[in-house]
């Protein structure tokens, strides 16, 4: 279930920044007033559990702003990051009571969220709901097989460039500009949980992190404002093809 923590936030469709690729991007405005019925939002705050896994899921949603992370936890107590929860990403998956790993907010989080079971009705009558809802499943099973080759065969730098290039192409799709030249954005990771997700040490994070710094490849204002001079040269740095590499 949700956290009782969370807070109510007040948001309009028209307003929304993920609207031009939600799960309801698609939907007409005849749609759009009967997801209006089953819909809430949520606000969570950085470091807060959205919903631990094994708990019943009444709800399915997408984020709307800020990062979560996606979190397994072996028998034995070891936990991994498994995956990050980006704008426009979709939370729950309908047909599933439970969910499937723990989700934190790493940042101050907004949801949009839908009542579970309207919501699978809504998917059987409304064509343009399930098959956006496909293509996005699609696509996180096309960044899932491309994220296994960034922990098995790139080496830490590139590592580093192709988790900067993810974060730097979705914040320019979000704000609808362009994935090239100069793009500006806020790190929403600690350099702890980039080692995390990557597999390195906090140092081999940092040192990786201060020489793109100094090849000019990123500059730095404190630890979280980025700044890609270049966005072709980051894609290069993390070994991707120039149409855009990891994720779309």
């Amino acid at each position: 279930m949700l956290n009782e923590r969370s807070l109510s936030v007040s948001q309009e469709c028209a307003e929304c920044p993920i609207r031009h690729r939600a799960v309801c991007a698609r939907c007409e405005s005849d749609e759009l007033e009967r997801l209006e019925e089953i819909k809430y939002y949520r606000k969570f705050e950085a470091g807060q559990t959205v919903i631990w896994s094994g708990d019943r899921m009444d709800f399915v949603g997408s984020v709307v702003s800020g990062i979560a992370t996606l979190t397994q936890t072996m028998e034995d107590g070891r936990t991994q990051m498994v995956g990050l929860l980006l704008p426009s990403d979709f939370v729950g998956r309908p047909g599933r009571s439970n969910a499937a790993y723990d989700v934190v907010a790493t940042t101050d989080l907004v949801m949009c969220c839908f009542r579970k079971s309207p919501f699978e009705e809504l998917m059987r009558q409304t064509p343009h709901i399930a098959q956006r809802l496909l293509e996005m499943t699609l696509d996180e099973l096309d960044a899932a097989r491309e994220w296994m080759l960034v922990l098995g065969r790139k080496t830490a730098r590139e590592k580093i460039a192709s988790l900067l290039s993810i974060i730097a192409r979705r914040d320019a799709s979000i704000n609808m500009t362009t994935a090239h030249g100069n793009i500006v954005f806020d790190l929403p990771l600690t350099r702890e949980a980039m080692a995390d997700y990557l597999g390195l040490t906090l140092e081999t994070v940092s040192r990786q992190i201060s020489a793109l710094r100094k090849d000019g490849v990123i500059e730095l204002e404190g630890k979280r404002h980025v700044t890609v001079p270049d966005m072709s040269r980051l894609l290069e740095e993390a070994g991707d093809d120039a149409d855009g590499g990891v994720f779309a």
